[in-house]
């Protein structure tokens, strides 16, 4: 029977980038959500990782988040009054924009197949939200990216698979809160701890989480909890012992 092939990583590096390449094939950076490198700096790291290494990246804060966010305490670029108004929410305005551009120069420079967009519990499906991301998704020069989404908020299913096909987008979930609801057969998971950053994976569920995998086709499975380099590593054995 067809395996799952599985990329375990983590949600940044939790090692030494050489220790880290060394012992996975993955990474989603983190820094180019808050406030993104130098991409000189991001060239440097996929010179420095094996070719078949794999970065994905979330894309800068301001294309999702608003100003009020307590994520901006991170944000070093210096916002005007009407910039901080205009930022978040995918809105048609220039500081979106711009933080697009960069993120996509950023995914440029790690040669990166797959950008993420986190929303905040904030961004809730009104009709107005809605017709933002419809209006940037539509827009937004992609050439060969893959996008993927990560709502929050309490977003009906329907219209998140309705949104997902309509757009092309990657449904995101953390696989133990919620389901994937799209007909894409490719799964980007993101494990932020059961009731928490400190939790722990038991084996089992590493087990669980392996049968929700579909056969055949790569899926991206990222942890972001405290042991979190524990838990890959051991999932990565799981999947790795299943297709021997």
């Amino acid at each position: 029977m067809t395996k799952p092939l599985v990329k375990a990583g983590c949600c940044g590096f939790r090692a030494a980038q050489s220790e880290y390449t060394a012992l996975f094939s993955v990474v989603e950076v983190q820094q180019t959500f808050y406030q993104p490198p130098q991409v000189e700096t991001l060239r440097r790291w996929r010179e420095a990782a094996p070719k078949n290494f794999e970065f994905t990246l979330k894309a800068w804060q301001l294309i999702t988040h608003a100003a009020r966010s307590p994520t901006y305490k991170r944000l070093k670029r210096k916002l005007t009054e009407e910039e901080r108004e205009e930022c978040g929410a995918f809105r048609p305005t220039p500081i979106v924009r711009e933080a697009w551009d960069m993120t996509r120069a950023c995914a440029e420079a790690l040669k990166a197949k797959r950008v993420l967009f986190q929303c905040p519990a904030s961004f809730t499906p009104s009709p107005e939200n809605l017709k933002r991301m419809r209006a940037f998704f539509s827009t937004v020069e992609r050439r060969k990216l893959k996008f993927c989404w990560e709502p929050r908020g309490g977003w009906p299913d329907k219209t998140v698979r309705d949104l997902c096909d309509e757009l092309d987008l990657v449904h995101v979930v953390d696989p133990f809160a919620a389901r994937t609801v799209t007909t894409s057969r490719e799964r980007y998971f993101r494990l932020h701890g059961r009731g928490g950053w400190r939790y722990q994976y038991e084996t089992g569920e590493l087990e669980e989480l392996l049968t929700m995998l579909p056969r055949g086709k790569t899926s991206y499975v990222l942890f972001n909890n405290v042991r979190m380099l524990e838990d890959a590593a051991r999932l990565q054995e799981l999947a790795q012992s299943e297709a021997d």
